[in-house]
């Protein structure tokens, strides 16, 4: 990081928020790797849960595609991805929960809302993630704000998302905090600039997942809402 970007991240208080929307705001990952697992399963190579975190968790759809055809040896049919999706969408239609706290969280604070510019900035498709915000009731909270790697030249752990989700808010990374459950995605976010809460709330998190995120580069690491209330305050100058 060069010296006017440490600069702005210890000197100023912080002007907009990007949520990872997957395992932060979604309870989500337990569900689309378990579709995941399944899949791989039927396709003739035995995948658990826990193997599907390894190998698939983070990526984009593209990707995913990518690798499960890695992973089985086969090229998948054209028609493969639409019916990956639509499995995905039926689980996530029948049991897709938020994360603990994270309705409460976005209603107490609407006050700051108003004031501090939000978004999503997602691995996710925009069609899944249309869906997942839907299910939730959540869409009139980010409405066009809801921005997919599927439309960055690349995925996280790359910065791109997070770069462009930046600057449709109209600010500098160095601007921003970046709320991640992932290691690509705190990867991500520390190379793009921003100051990065890592977020360790969601049913999917492991022992010692903290310890992996403040390596990838996460600046503080919270297992709740309420710590990120604590946290995310002063950096944003907000008085309790």
């Amino acid at each position: 990081m060069d010296s006017r970007k440490l600069n702005s991240k210890l000197s100023s208080h912080h002007r907009a928020i990007i949520f990872d929307f997957d395992g932060v705001l979604a309870d989500s990952e337990v569900l689309s790797n378990t579709v995941i697992a399944e899949i791989v399963t039927e396709l003739g190579v035995p995948t658990t849960v826990d193997d599907a975190y390894r190998t698939f968790m983070g990526k984009r759809l593209s990707e995913v595609i990518e690798t499960i055809e890695a992973v089985t040896g086969r090229k998948l049919p054209p028609d493969f991805t639409d019916a990956y999706q639509l499995r995905t969408f039926e689980a996530f239609r029948a049991r897709l929960t938020p994360v603990g706290g994270a309705r409460e969280f976005l209603e107490k604070f609407l006050g700051i809302w108003r004031k501090v510019p939000r978004c999503i900035a997602s691995s996710s498709s925009p069609e899944r993630l249309a869906l997942s915000l839907e299910v939730l009731n959540m869409t009139p909270l980010f409405e066009g704000r809801v921005f997919s790697a599927s439309n960055v030249a690349r995925g996280k752990p790359h910065p791109d998302i997070f770069l462009h989700a930046a600057e449709q808010l109209g600010f500098a990374p160095a601007d921003c905090i970046v709320i991640e459950d992932s290691v690509g995605g705190v990867t991500a976010g520390h190379a793009a600039g921003a100051t990065v809460i890592g977020f360790t709330a969601a049913g999917h998190i492991q022992p010692g997942h903290d310890v992996k995120l403040r390596k990838a580069g996460a600046d503080h690491v919270v297992a709740s809402f309420a710590e990120l209330d604590r946290v995310i305050r002063p950096l944003l100058g907000v008085d309790s």
